[in-house]
């Protein structure tokens, strides 16, 4: 089975983009962050054709979770227990779903992006990321893959220059110590041991052609259970994706395994 994650930015913007990959890949299950829309105003006829099942949930232009499924799609649950919200007055965003597919629990996660130090929303993510956690921990039997856009540089090579990103979010210490709960607690990070080496980037920012300087961050990832780990046979980042006219500003990540 194939299982891929990518923050597309705009599923309606970019459903071309997006029905492509999956027939280029022969992806199984797709998990999609930054859909921003309602399901409703997703556009579907073409997955649907396909013989892809979605599960969705939004609000409007922003956040906005998917999950696409050919292997059925069971068990769907938005959100995870006790996810905190955010707002006035507080109120879970659309950053989680979880559904069964092929027998694989699979998470599709848009960590917040923390904005800066000392921030509320800094605070608010160091918060979702304990309350997932605190749920994950229950999953672990099971092969379960928490997939999606954690907006965290767990190592000093998954940014392009460690000494610019000083103070800034995303490789804090207390973000990456955040990442690395989840290995503690069994989890592991699937897709790096088939993509060694530094440079090896997910995100490129729009901003001054990041992607055509290779300027990138490595901020996307797929952790399994142990039981899921033990099936992956291979992983790949599709970095061309990120290249073109109207392209995401993150590339695609994506996991085989073995039956």
């Amino acid at each position: 089975m194939r299982i891929a994650t990518w923050n597309v930015n705009s599923l309606r913007k970019r459903i071309d983009r997006v029905e492509a990959f999956l027939d280029r890949h022969d992806v199984d299950v797709l998990a999609v962050q930054e859909t921003k829309a309602r399901e409703e105003q997703l556009p579907l006829m073409g997955l649907t054709s396909r013989g892809y099942e979605v599960a969705a949930a939004g609000t409007n232009q922003w956040n906005g979770v998917a999950i696409i499924s050919r292997v059925g799609l069971e068990q769907v649950q938005v959100g995870f227990p006790d996810q905190p919200g955010w707002g006035e007055p507080a109120a879970a965003e659309s950053r989680a779903i979880g559904a069964v597919c092929g027998g694989v629990r699979v998470w599709s996660l848009y960590v917040p992006n923390g904005r800066a130090v000392g921030d509320p929303h800094y605070a608010y993510k160091l918060d979702w990321l304990a309350r997932l956690r605190e749920a994950a921990q229950a999953w672990t039997d099971g092969p379960t893959a928490l997939v999606g856009d954690f907006n965290i540089a767990p190592q000093d090579d998954d940014v392009f220059d460690i000494d610019a990103f000083a103070g800034s979010t995303h490789v804090t210490a207390p973000e990456r110590a955040a990442f690395e709960a989840f290995l503690a607690d069994g989890y592991a990070d699937v897709v790096r041991p088939h993509t060694p080496g530094p440079e090896v980037y997910t995100y490129w920012d729009y901003y001054r052609q990041r992607f055509e300087r290779n300027r990138g961050m490595r901020i996307d990832f797929v952790l399994g259970s142990p039981p899921l780990a033990a099936r992956v046979g291979g992983a790949f980042v599709d970095r061309e994706e990120r290249a073109g006219t109207g392209a995401s500003d993150h590339a695609p990540v994506v996991v085989d395994l073995d039956d």
